[in-house]
């Protein structure tokens, strides 16, 4: 995941789709969101925590700032990749509302995903 990888482009958006760009995080283990997590962007999200968990390194980062919206799908696969690491945790930095949410109503004390706002 050396560059932004782009689902959905203006063509997409056109038609009303969304977007999603994931790119690392420059100086930290982690990822950086940009766009929606949807049913049009599950792919590339899943292939992104995909990476994350591969190169995971005790703390792994999920800067989510400029992501619009994440579904309850979405949300599943980013607890799914946390509970399948071997050790540590991922921070999850400024999501949207509905994300701490979805996590406490269905995964609720699990504690391989921390949620800074």
């Amino acid at each position: 995941m050396d560059a932004p990888h782009v689902v959905g482009g203006p063509a997409l958006a056109e038609l009303g789709r969304a977007a999603l760009e994931v790119s690392p995080l420059p100086g930290r283990s982690g990822i950086r969101a940009r766009g929606e997590i949807s049913a049009f962007t599950r792919s590339s999200w899943e292939q992104a925590l995909s990476e994350l968990a591969r190169r995971h390194a005790g703390v792994s980062y999920v800067e989510l700032s400029d992501v619009a919206f994440v579904d309850v799908a979405g949300v599943t696969a980013l607890a799914v990749a946390a509970m399948s690491l071997p050790h540590g945790r991922v921070v999850v930095e400024n999501p949207p509302p509905q994300l701490p949410r979805v996590l406490e109503m269905f995964w609720p004390g699990l504690d391989r995903i921390e949620v800074a706002l």
